[in-house]
């Protein structure tokens, strides 16, 4: 046992993998599916708002005007950040399971809400879309660092790294149901309204019931959501809550009894004796936090932040790839709902052929290779490839389109097998408990500010410098935008450097809440000592 760790704690690192671990990655995992459902969605029918409100009697389709745009897509993940920072600290002041359930029916009631609007004007119904995916992106945000939180509470260190990417894996199945219910939906109304393209009819191809699709694609996000409710508020607050920070050893060892159906002593004395040292005392804006853990924060917070700029920007380039191989064609050679089911058919195998595989790559190798070989090399991958789509760029867009499709499927598999996953798992697993939820929503909140730049601010700055697009000003070009990108990844594969390896360490080791003489906590050189598999000096406790 490390340290004076507590019974409970200790049976949990050191127990098989049993059916509640499988448990425990289905409920936190339903939600993480349900974030991605409802985070992406959002995309597969941004077009068809377009057409149904804002056209304008033209010779081309009707298109969302860029503000419009850049709101209806981004509230969300300003809505996340907001709820990460929020529920993160919220979870370390509550309790996790308290809060899961304010999440869940938050993404609940405005996943429908989304689907509604109070009249048909184009500015009411894009008011109450962003009113209701800001307070839904708010609810994604909190689940977040509580299902990592949670996942990194219950598992035991052999397999942890596995548990977690396997709950953060969900997100490519979210994706991939995201897009084929929107094939499903856009297939029944297209048989039932068959009508001709925007060509043959400019308003004849945007039939009145087109109105219903994006509607009901939106509102299905509140199923699966609604489905883990029930299942949410069944799980028992993780142990290391309830010992380390409500301070209750009684129940903490109960609980787990009844999970593991083991028997585990009440540790009341250890309990106080470990949570009144002052070095498992401080707060997040002290010395003591600074010196610790400092290094580590700012470690996951720009790994996080400079991956989601680079994953984030694909929108870039995807329009590049999906028109190079005949997946969508011009807007105005297709009806609006024929549109919106090449979008999804698109999106779907994108997600089934790219986004899923890399997930699970993450989830076999985790706890064999270590977060920190992951994060690194996914990093440098993706700058390779990265630089290998920008400096011949010209080419690729009028030689070899296969070839730009193929390392641009690399760079996403590589996003997901590496920082994509990693950024997520790691701060779980670093921080004391007390903490470790708020740290998780300030690293998490990090890489949605991220996100924002990489969708939007790339947008506008990967703008062509003398035809940008309708509405836009000029910007500095997609090779230019895309060099950029190569070198965000490579600042991103230094920054790891921060970020210590917690394979096979468990959560107390890691954030040194158990060991009286490990003063400085996890320190970085054991970043390379754990990487390279190197054994651990012997220490003292």
């Amino acid at each position: 046992m490390a340290g004076d760790q507590l019974q409970v704690l200790h049976a949990l690192d050191l127990a098989k993998t049993q059916w509640y671990h499988f448990t425990a990655i289905v409920i936190a995992g339903m939600g993480f599916f349900t974030d991605a459902y409802d985070l992406f969605c959002i995309s597969l029918v941004t077009k068809l708002l377009g057409r149904i409100y804002y056209y304008d009697g033209g010779d081309l389709p009707g298109t969302l005007p860029p503000k419009v745009s850049a709101a209806v897509n981004s509230v969300a993940f300003v809505g996340t950040l907001s709820g990460q920072l929020f529920f993160g600290w919220l979870g370390d002041k509550m309790g996790r399971k308290k809060v899961y359930g304010m999440t869940l029916m938050l993404m609940v009631i405005c996943s429908i809400g989304s689907g509604l609007s109070f009249s048909k004007k184009p500015t009411a119904v894009m008011v109450t879309l962003c009113f209701f995916r800001f307070w839904l992106g708010f609810g994604i945000g909190g689940d977040y660092p509580l299902s990592a939180t949670i996942m990194s509470e219950y598992a035991n260190k052999k397999t942890r790294g596995a548990f977690i990417a396997a709950v953060f894996a969900m997100q490519g199945f979210g994706i991939l149901v995201g897009g084929m219910f929107a094939l499903i939906v856009s297939a029944a109304f297209k048989a039932k309204y068959d009508v001709g393209s925007f060509d043959k009819d400019h308003y004849g191809s945007t039939p009145d019931q087109a109105d219903y699709v994006w509607r009901i694609i939106l509102m299905f996000g509140a199923v699966p959501a609604g489905l883990t409710y029930y299942w949410r508020m069944k799980m028992p607050e993780t142990a290391r809550y309830t010992a380390l920070v409500a301070k209750n050893a009684e129940k903490a060892a109960k609980d787990m009894a009844r999970v593991m159906q083991v028997d585990i002593e009440a540790e009341q004395g250890k309990v106080i004796e470990i949570t009144e040292r002052d070095r498992n005392s401080f707060g997040l804006f002290s010395k003591e936090f600074l010196q610790r853990h400092g290094l580590h924060l700012l470690g996951t917070t720009t790994t996080w932040f400079l991956l989601d700029i680079a994953f984030y920007s694909q929108n870039l380039f995807q329009k590049d790839v999906f028109s190079a191989i005949g997946w969508i064609h011009p807007a105005h050679t297709m009806s609006a709902i024929e549109e919106v089911f090449k979008i999804a058919r698109a999106q779907t195998l994108i997600a089934l052929c790219s986004t899923v595989p890399g997930y699970w790559f993450t989830v076999a190798l985790i706890d064999r290779i270590g977060r920190f070989s992951i994060q690194l090399m996914g990093f440098t991958m993706m700058t390779i490839f990265m630089f290998a789509l920008a400096i011949p760029y010209n080419h690729w867009k009028k030689h070899d389109n296969m070839g730009f499709i193929v390392l641009y499927s690399f760079t996403f598999f590589f996003a997901n097998f590496g920082p994509n996953a990693t950024t997520f798992i790691v701060p779980a697993e670093i921080f004391p408990a007390r903490l470790r939820s708020t740290c998780h929503g300030i690293s998490a909140a990090s890489g949605k500010l991220g996100a924002i730049v990489g969708a939007f601010g790339f947008l506008y700055l990967a703008q062509d410098k003398h035809k940008p697009d309708k509405g836009y000003g000029r910007g500095i070009g997609v090779k230019n935008a895309l060099t950029i990108l190569a070198v965000v990844n490579l600042l991103g594969a230094l920054f790891t450097l921060l970020v210590p390896e917690a394979k096979g360490k468990s959560l107390e080791e890691m954030s040194g809440e158990n060991n009286d003489n490990d003063v400085d906590g996890v320190r970085l050189e054991d970043v390379s000592r754990v990487a390279a598999d190197e054994p651990e000096p012997n220490s003292t406790a």
